[in-house]
């Protein structure tokens, strides 16, 4: 499975926006990006003004590495949000959201979204009591993700329930049980994303 490799904090300082990438650790005095919010780059280099392009670019980019998905795939999100009906930036994010992996760690089963993709991807969630492994399933509404009922997942999942304590959007119901469980009730919204994004500036750019 191809992914983003590279120092996480630096992605973060690179579209100079906290991403949570590393989950909770994003939350206390360790996060790099709060100690350093400039740039990455050489040290003292001074950068001239951003053109209108770089600042579609930056937008698109931070969206991208928000929710771990690379080019092939956002090019594939833009073109089913412009077939579908309304705004296409908004249904551009309601699609990202619906991503299995980015479900799972707003769940708060995962810590972060790198956290949740490996969970799916070994196999520990069941969507409606059938085992799915594709990080990039996309939910519906009435769509019910549990943990496989096994001690391995079961454990895990409930030590980062304890530990993240993540507030779980309107556009998602969870149950806290010896069997954690969630379900998706309805289609996510403009304001149900958790980062500020300016999809306008995303259209514009994926247009040309």
């Amino acid at each position: 499975m191809a992914r983003e490799t590279g120092p996480a904090c630096r992605r973060c300082r690179r579209e100079g926006s906290k991403l949570f990438l590393k989950g909770t650790r994003c939350d206390t005095a360790k996060c790099a990006y709060e100690r350093r919010e400039t740039p990455p780059g050489m040290a003292n280099f001074r950068r001239g003004k951003q053109t209108d392009y770089g600042i579609h670019l930056r937008e698109k980019q931070k969206v991208k590495r928000y929710y771990g998905v690379l080019e092939g795939q956002f090019r594939k999100y833009f073109k089913m949000a412009e077939r579908a009906r309304g705004n296409t930036g908004e249904a551009l994010m309601s699609l990202l959201e619906r991503r299995l992996d980015n479900v799972v760690c707003r769940l708060g089963f995962g810590m972060s979204r790198a956290q949740a993709r490996s969970i799916v991807s070994h196999g520990h969630v069941l969507v409606n009591g059938r085992r799915v492994d594709i990080p990039s399933f996309l939910t519906r509404p009435g769509d019910v993700v549990t943990v496989k009922e096994r001690a391995k997942s079961t454990e895990m999942v409930k030590r980062n329930l304890e530990e993240g304590n993540r507030e779980v959007p309107d556009f998602l119901t969870r149950v806290d049980g010896a069997k954690p469980e969630g379900q998706v009730v309805r289609m996510p919204e403009a304001e149900d994303v958790s980062i500020p994004v300016q999809t306008q500036l995303i259209v514009e750019l994926c247009s040309k």
